[in-house]
């Protein structure tokens, strides 16, 4: 008891050193911050943040900021309107850390596009490497590593070479398919062994064995742990506090204290697969894949240790990103029936009764690309991104952003800007539509993509994986509400999970061939491997 009574107080002592040091520090910038919340002392904007859902917040004060300048008086009319109204850019404080947020695809474009060499790196993230996932492509600072793993990604994912993958792509589509109408196990389960199938196959050469593949199920725990403690908000205190690292994590409660956990899941995912591939490779069974390609040949600017990497973040990312907007998909689908009698009357002008679409058939299909644009859109995967950081000090419309500030781009607000997107809560493809019926930009552009020189490498993937998959769903299953024991509907509500990355919570629904010429067709095919 004394001796917990001892270090209660010093660790007390301890922080009131620390808040003394930083209410005494003062720094001074030649320009006015972008506008935002007034800190308070020590804490800054902490204690104002809804840490599960910040996105909500920064929007929130986007609005009420927006309006004012950091002098605190009204601004004038005759100032910059860019200035005045709605917030696009804002400034806040967590522990001594400048955040910048972004709530503007303009000024996305312009700095994080434009001013790249500025905004490419990434923030140092302490918790990131104290969970063990700091090997990831998309946590790298920007420099040597970082060019390595791109070019690596470049050469599997690109456009291009996307092509090679097209019957990968509708096999395992096709098996989805015929899954979600067996009810093999709940949708959230299917369309993680999909795309977890998908992406493994091309990095490994693995064929997933359902929801309760190991390597599936250790992904999934790794990343469960990763969403709740690797959140820029959540890790600010250490940064901030470096001293806090040698505390044990049980000290914290709750999620940190599974930082040991996904240190050695990342381990296990790092290395098994990995060796797996090795030992085919010896055995002469390996199949073709993005490590057995790297294997086979002599490589002057890469070891096994960032093949390791890039392909563990292959997998992670695209089984995750991609598993969440399927499942955005089919609740929309339910909750928008009028949208989906649409897609499905589109698929049916453009592909015969008896077959099942491609990626061939995309160009006829311009509303199905606006469907897959509105997902995005609709409910951000990533809400805030995965921030960058500023190499330099910079300057925008007045504004000083300084360097090593953390820049995040507020992908929710872009998606609820109603001067771009009228009517933003709604569901609604055709915004994404000319006159004509034409699509308005390509897919890939999408903001969900990231900017600059940190944009998703895979982007070319993940848009053909979802294309096939949706494709196929909608040519022969209609997606319904389920109904209870008593035969009445049972309700389906848009409600989300928090952290970095959101996905609906589970729901319910129904699926039923609308086609048996192409349920027969799936069956027959997959019956005949």
């Amino acid at each position: 008891m004394l001796s917990t009574h001892i270090l209660a107080s010093g660790i007390s002592c301890i922080l009131a050193l620390v808040v003394v040091s930083h209410l005494t520090r003062r720094r001074v910038y030649p320009l006015p911050l972008p506008p935002g919340p007034p800190p308070l002392p020590f804490f800054g904007n902490a204690l104002q943040l809804d840490t599960k859902r910040p996105w909500l917040t920064y929007t929130a004060w986007g609005k009420t900021y927006g309006w004012w300048q950091t002098n605190g008086l009204f601004a004038k009319l005759s100032d910059s309107i860019s200035s005045l109204i709605i917030g696009k850019i804002i400034h806040s404080c967590i522990f001594g850390i400048d955040l910048i947020i972004i709530n503007s695809e303009t000024i996305a474009r312009e700095l994080l596009d434009r001013r790249s060499g500025n905004y490419s790196t990434r923030p140092v993230i302490r918790t990131n490497e104290l969970a063990g996932v700091d090997f990831s492509t998309v946590l790298l600072p920007y420099g040597e590593t970082l060019r390595r793993h791109r070019k690596i990604f470049h050469q599997v994912l690109r456009a291009e070479v996307s092509v090679s993958h097209y019957e990968m792509y509708s096999r395992h589509a096709n098996e989805l398919v015929v899954n979600l109408l067996d009810a093999i196990s709940d949708l959230q389960h299917q369309t993680e062994t999909y795309a977890a199938s998908l992406i493994m196959a091309v990095t490994y050469g693995y064929r997933a064995h359902g929801h309760e593949d190991p390597f599936l199920s250790r992904a999934r725990e790794l990343l469960d742990i990763g969403k709740c403690i690797t959140s820029p908000e959540k890790a600010a205190i250490f940064t901030a506090f470096p001293f806090l690292e040698k505390l044990p994590f049980w000290c914290f409660g709750g999620a940190f204290a599974l930082m040991g956990r996904s240190r050695e899941l990342a381990q296990q995912l790092l290395n098994e697969p990995f060796n797996e591939v090795k030992a085919q490779m010896a055995n002469g069974t390996a199949s073709h894949s993005l490590v057995a390609d790297f294997l086979s040949q002599a490589h002057d600017d890469a070891d096994e240790d960032t093949m390791k990497a890039v392909a563990l973040t292959g997998y992670m990312v695209g089984m995750d990103t991609s598993a969440a907007a399927l499942q955005i998909f089919l609740l929309t689908m339910v909750l928008y029936p009028d949208v989906q009698a649409r897609a499905r009357a589109e698929i049916n002008q453009a592909v015969k009764h008896d077959k099942m679409p491609c990626l061939d058939d995309r160009a006829s299909m311009p509303y199905l690309d606006a469907i897959l644009c509105e997902v995005l859109r609709w409910y951000p995967v990533v809400p805030l991104g995965i921030p960058h950081a500023t190499s330099n000090d910079d300057v925008y419309d007045g504004y000083f952003i300084p360097k090593g500030a953390m820049v995040m781009v507020n992908q929710w607000a872009l998606s609820r800007d109603e001067d771009i997107f009228p009517d933003a809560s709604r569901f609604d493809p055709s915004r994404h539509l000319t006159a004509d019926g034409k699509l308005k930009d390509p897919f890939v552009n999408h903001f969900a993509f990231g900017h600059g020189r940190r944009i998703c490498p895979g982007r070319w993937f993940a848009e053909n994986s979802l294309w096939t998959a949706t494709a196929g769903i909608l040519a022969v299953l209609r997606i319904d509400h389920a109904k209870d024991s008593n035969g009445n509907r049972i309700e389906v509500k848009p409600e989300f999970t928090a952290g970095l990355a959101i996905r609906p919570e589970p729901f319910q629904c129904s699926f039923e061939s609308v086609n048996t010429a192409r349920e027969r067709y799936l069956r027959a095919m997959i019956n005949s491997k």
